[in-house]
């Protein structure tokens, strides 16, 4: 082989292997920005499931810490409508506030039984739904002192006070009060509470 050939034959092998190692570079490239990618995508999804879990640590605290609360918040809250314990409870309230009788405790009317289409479900009759807080009902009551058994008006203060402190009549909406024309210190009165329950 002459050296003229074998000149250009080394030429054509440079040639080649530029362009061999352009190919590979621009490959390795290609690669490599893919790989960091991934591995950009990788270092999201562990930033994310890092931020879950704080934040399943924080949620698990803090569900430890307001269980107490929400025990609380049962026990205050009554879950049913019974009326034989409001009735109890209003009687306890008014004798120790020195009302040793009073005329009445009336409580709605009942759809208990009724066939119509829409009517409550079974336990939810007599009950109104509180409007912004969604599994919570409203039910009223009436409670009445009437002008032939008048109770003194301190009597009638302290009943009040008790009523709002008491965890099934918390909510008095409604007050009547008429004073007794023989005993101006005496009244007899009319009251509508709410008792508030979550079933």
């Amino acid at each position: 082989m002459k050296a003229k050939q074998l000149y250009f034959v080394l030429i054509s092998c440079c040639i080649i292997s530029f362009l061999c190692l352009i190919g590979v570079g621009y490959g390795a490239n290609k690669l490599l920005g893919q790989q960091a990618q991934k591995l950009s995508k990788l270092r999201a999804d562990s930033a994310a499931a890092s931020l879950q879990e704080s934040s399943i640590v924080a949620d698990k605290a803090d569900i430890k810490k307001y269980r107490e609360l929400n025990t609380i918040a049962e026990s205050v809250v009554p879950q049913d409508k019974d009326q034989a314990e409001a009735v109890q409870e209003i009687v306890n309230v008014a004798a120790n506030s020195g009302i040793s009788n009073l005329s009445s405790i009336t409580f709605p009317s009942s759809t208990l039984g009724a066939t119509t289409s829409g009517a409550p479900k079974p336990g939810l009759t007599q009950l109104t739904p509180v409007t912004g807080i969604s599994g919570v009902y409203n039910f009223q009551i009436t409670i009445t002192q009437l002008a032939s058994n008048t109770v003194p008006y301190s009597s009638f203060l302290s009943f009040l006070t008790g009523l709002e402190q008491n965890r099934r009549t918390a909510e008095v909406t409604g007050i009547t009060v008429q004073p007794d024309a023989k005993q101006p210190n005496n009244v007899s009165f009319t009251l509508i509470v709410n008792e508030f329950i979550k079933p």
